[in-house]
């Protein structure tokens, strides 16, 4: 679970708000999948899911990554 969060955490970090969507669809089955395992509390990875999806809004928002002029 941590090396799909921090995929998705690269891809908002470079700004790119189209790689960051996608890795997210490719990180949360792989996230659902260790709940029905009974591996992640469902509640930590709703918190986990909610707030990417809330990065990655926001970066569309933005426009893309932030200048700095």
């Amino acid at each position: 679970m941590r090396s799909a969060v921090r995929k998705v955490n690269d891809a908002i970090a470079k700004g790119n708000h189209d790689e960051a969507r996608e890795v997210y669809r490719a990180a949360v089955p792989m996230i659902d999948t260790l709940v029905n395992k009974n591996m992640v509390h469902r509640n930590k990875a709703a918190r986990h899911k909610s707030r990417l999806a809330a990065r990655i809004k926001a970066l569309a928002g933005t426009g893309g990554a932030p200048s700095h002029s």
